[in-house]
């Protein structure tokens, strides 16, 4: 077999497929990128058995078959020529699977294995679709899964639950101390479901989903199929239930803070660099329209405290929160206000937008409190 690509239009395809790939697999064959020739084009795979994704590239062949070789000395080697496109001519010998790359430089040889034994992709038979935007689907992947866990004794809460409705649809993520609940009501769907899907392939398509027009979705108990543009991602769900993320978020919180988000940000950004460094705790006082942010750290003598103006309505209060939980919601919402709802010091604060970015999205965010020092 034979082929010609442009080293700059491989690499690039090579990259999107690269962060499928694991440093040490069980297979030795998934340390290959599979490449499967027709007329004029090639399908090039990369899995991890959990997570298959597939993108085509414009070849000059007449072949048709399959070629697996090796992963990373073929990134190094594109990515050595730079962003210049150079014509690469690879030779396979289909006995030998021996393949050889010649360029305006030089000449490479590598060894290739048997692409037929690369694992197959499951078909999805029963299913049900789902279709959005990219950039909503980036969007909901970007606003979400930082609150999702990394506990192995509780997978489900290790990914990112869709609960689809046919008006709307929810994204969930949480570990127990945060919760974000991202939803979209611009989505429509023919059949209600759920799926809870892994980190893996959700942080994989957060980069590179953003610009396509329309993202299918298909999934069923086990696989979900995401297909845009030329690109095809499969994952394994994972199984279980997902807890019941509605119970805990409370609904009378009659004490509201306005504050500006940056400003808060960069308060407890420079304020818990003097809190205690297994706490990370940072204690909100509420009074009138004066914010005080505060912490300190018993152990070294640290301590710091900063006020800031605010809308407040309701009791005086102060109430102690993980600093870098508070940081992640922050970062991870670009409005410039938010409102921040309370009921009491030890129940859980709920943090939303003053106004929505998008007339389509609402968003949630909760943070449960810790214990304020005496």
């Amino acid at each position: 077999m034979k082929f010609v690509v442009a080293s700059d239009k491989l690499y690039k395809h090579l990259q999107v497929l690269s962060g499928v790939l694991n440093n040490s697999n069980t297979l030795p064959i998934l340390d290959n990128f599979l490449f499967e020739f027709s007329s004029g084009k090639a399908t090039i795979s990369a899995s991890d058995l959990e997570t298959t994704m597939t993108t085509e590239v414009e070849v000059m062949t007449e072949d048709e078959g399959n070629i697996a070789i090796p992963a990373r000395i073929l990134l190094d080697t594109l990515k050595s020529f730079g962003s210049t496109s150079i014509p690469l001519n690879f030779k396979i010998d289909d006995k030998s699977l021996a393949i050889e790359v010649t360029s305006e430089q030089g000449k490479y040889k590598l060894a290739g294995a048997n692409g037929s034994e690369f694992p197959k992709a499951p078909e999805i038979e029963t299913e049900k679709t789902i279709k959005m935007e990219g950039s909503v689907l980036a969007s909901a992947i970007n606003r979400t899964l930082f609150a999702a866990g990394n506990d192995d004794l509780r997978p489900v809460m290790s990914g990112l639950f869709l609960e689809i409705h046919e008006d709307k649809v929810h994204f969930v993520a949480t570990d127990a101390h945060r919760l974000v609940r991202y939803t979209r009501e611009d989505i429509t769907s023919a059949a209600a479901g759920s799926c809870i899907v892994p980190k893996k392939p959700l942080n994989l398509l957060k980069g590179i989903v953003a610009g396509a027009t329309e993202v299918e979705i298909r999934y069923n108990d086990s696989n979900a199929f995401f297909s845009f543009d030329n690109i095809k991602l499969m994952c394994r769900l994972i199984d279980g239930k997902y807890p019941n993320y509605e119970a805990v978020i409370p609904k009378d919180n009659p004490n509201k803070l306005t504050v500006n988000r940056e400003q808060l940000l960069q308060s407890i950004r420079r304020v818990s660099l003097f809190a205690n460094k297994t706490t990370h705790q940072v204690r909100l006082k509420i009074a009138g329209s004066e914010l005080h942010i505060s912490a300190e750290d018993l152990d070294f003598a640290n301590s710091a405290i900063e006020r800031m103006s605010c809308n407040y309505n309701g009791e005086d209060m102060e109430i102690g929160f993980n600093s870098r939980f508070l940081m992640d919601m922050l970062s991870n919402l670009a409005i410039p206000e938010i409102i921040i709802e309370l009921s009491a010091p030890n129940r859980a604060g709920i943090l939303v937008p003053a106004e929505r970015e998008d007339e389509g999205e609402d968003i949630l965010m909760l943070v449960m409190p810790v214990m304020l020092n005496s």
